[in-house]
């Protein structure tokens, strides 16, 4: 919960993401663990103003109105930032070291991803995720980063699931690693969202995924140059690429 917005900005630089519905003169519950982040981290006290954001709301100034050792309240005071969605974008990927997961998920928020969702391959390294830490990551990426919103991080699911029910009308950027070297495939052709990003694990996609993947309608296949990246930087690179391309950077 760091604090996050330029020195030069009048918005308070203190963000903290809320699950409450927010409005001027709105008493918010804070938790054990933010009261003690303001209180006896940062050394805040009773008076001091902090901006707040619910995900849906945009972000409103609000003033400490009580700190205890078991939670306290703020007061929300005026909105100061509009709510600003991110496009309909999802990425997909498969669980990597644990530390290397957070970093995707982390980057995954700045760069503007509307949903995570982790995914079981043939060849992911992690059989499990912890959702709610990294729900956690997700939030406090947002409260860094100045967003007003906060992606769902979804549970892990096998890929061979979500590809079954893939939904009618979002296409699917593969980010091929057999594709390396190539030209960026697709990239400059029209593609609104709704769409996702698929990222392949450590060692990529088994042969039996690799075909099922070339056979979907909903594929495109996506290079990301000459070279083949580590699961943590493809992540990255392609949610660049199709947000300077077909998101909300311009």
């Amino acid at each position: 919960m760091p604090e996050s917005l330029p020195r030069n900005d009048p918005r308070p630089k203190v963000r903290l993401f809320l699950e409450q519905a927010l409005g001027a003169g709105q008493h918010v519950p804070l938790t054990q663990d933010q009261a003690h982040y303001l209180g006896n981290v940062l050394r805040l006290t009773d008076g001091a103003e902090i901006a707040v954001f619910n995900g849906t709301q945009g972000e409103w100034r609000a003033r400490i109105d009580q700190l205890g050792k078991r939670g306290g309240t703020v007061v929300c005071v005026d909105p100061v930032a509009p709510q600003r969605d991110p496009p309909d974008l999802w990425l997909i990927f498969a669980p990597i070291k644990k530390a290397r997961t957070d970093f995707i998920v982390e980057k995954a928020v700045e760069l503007g991803a509307a949903r995570i969702l982790p995914v079981q391959t043939d060849f992911t390294n992690s059989e499990r995720i912890r959702r709610d830490r990294l729900q956690a990551h997700a939030i406090e990426a947002a409260e860094q980063s100045a967003g007003t919103f906060v992606p769902e991080v979804s549970e892990l699911q096998p890929l061979s699931r979500l590809l079954s029910g893939w939904p009618e009308g979002r296409a699917l950027w593969w980010a091929d690693e057999g594709l390396a070297g190539a030209d960026a495939t697709g990239l400059a052709d029209p593609a609104p969202p709704p769409a996702a990003i698929l990222i392949g694990p450590e060692g990529g996609f088994s042969p039996a995924e690799r075909a099922r993947l070339t056979a979907l309608p909903f594929i495109r296949r996506l290079s990301l140059g000459p070279r083949i990246l580590r699961a943590d930087t493809a992540a990255v690179a392609a949610l660049t690429l199709w947000q300077a391309r077909h998101g909300d950077w311009g």
